[in-house]
């Protein structure tokens, strides 16, 4: 079995004001979904980079599942080649929006 993914944002930020929520993103969304085995992590990190792209979710949590795609083995030249073959279905300013924060997450130091 790959890597177990576990996830706390949820309840650290939303557990005494919405603890279903909380509960739906640790444990279900993170602890269940994340960790099925039919689809590789790097293959689920690219679906959802792709996923909030499209939805035009440019936020903190975009990157964070950026750097998530990088750690699970996304390459520099990989996310510039999926943001590119996005931009054509989602639209241009969400590629631009896309590529800035790609471009931070990827620098190199």
């Amino acid at each position: 079995m790959a890597e177990k993914i576990t996830q706390t944002a949820g309840r650290e930020q939303l557990g005494d004001f919405a603890p279903m929520f909380a509960h739906l993103n640790d444990d279900v969304l993170f602890g269940e979904v994340w960790n099925a085995e039919a689809i590789d992590i790097k293959t689920k990190c690219i679906i959802t980079v792709v996923s909030l792209m499209a939805s035009g979710i440019t936020d903190s949590s975009f990157t964070y599942h950026l750097q998530n795609a990088k750690t699970h083995g996304v390459t520099k030249e990989e996310i510039a080649a999926i943001i590119t073959h996005a931009t054509m279905y989602t639209g241009w300013p969400k590629g631009w929006a896309v590529f800035r924060l790609a471009k931070e997450v990827w620098k190199e130091n």
